[in-house]
């Protein structure tokens, strides 16, 4: 579903010690927000999905009228009101978090101070987005604050290090390579893959 849904930027893994913990990470591409670089955490109740709305909380300062200043949890109140393992999924969640950098308007806002701005004096609101942004391109290098191997860190680009994945990754693919070139299925029952070569 999430592949569906094309949510650009979202990237979330969960992590190696804890599957109730996700990290993630949300690149903003436009409007307020753009350039900004914000990582976040998706902790699943002990009994999900039959249990409370899961709790999402950016660890990347984010002035935001659906953020709660002080914590950096992202309120969610007014669109999962409860969970209901039928209805609601994961996706949705990271869905909500790329929609909320391209609609401000919240109704029950988490940081009052900043719907208010954003409604009442749109320079101060874009100045303080403006810092936030800045703030989460400098902090991208960062040291874990974790040792959890799926924490998602970044490196600065090194050419030694990247130009051979890079070169890869933009070179045509040849013919009978790649991808596209056969059909893989996993049996009814079973989690082992098998697959058909396409003959020309």
């Amino acid at each position: 579903m999430l592949q569906t849904e094309n949510l650009q930027g979202v990237y979330v893994i969960p992590s190696y010690e804890n599957s109730f913990l996700w990290y993630g990470v949300i690149f903003i591409r436009a409007g307020y927000y753009e350039g900004g670089i914000f990582r976040f955490t998706l902790t699943l109740p002990d009994k999900f999905p039959d249990d409370d709305v899961p709790a999402i909380t950016f660890v990347s300062n984010l002035y935001h009228p659906a953020v709660e200043p002080n914590t950096g949890v992202l309120h969610l109140n007014e669109v999962f009101p409860q969970w209901d393992r039928k209805r609601n999924h994961i996706w949705q969640l990271l869905k909500y978090i790329h929609w909320i950098f391209h609609n401000l308007n919240i109704k029950a806002p988490a940081n009052v101070e900043a719907s208010v701005s954003y409604k009442t004096n749109r320079k101060s609101f874009i100045d303080k987005v403006k810092e936030c942004v800045a703030s989460s391109i400098d902090h991208i290098y960062d040291d874990p604050p974790t040792d959890d191997k799926h924490y998602i860190t970044f490196k600065p680009y090194d050419p030694e290090v990247h130009d051979t994945a890079k070169n890869v990754m933009l070179r045509p693919p040849k013919p009978n390579e790649g991808l596209g070139q056969g059909i893989s299925w996993v049996q009814a029952g079973s989690y082992q893959p098998f697959s058909k070569e396409e003959t020309a």
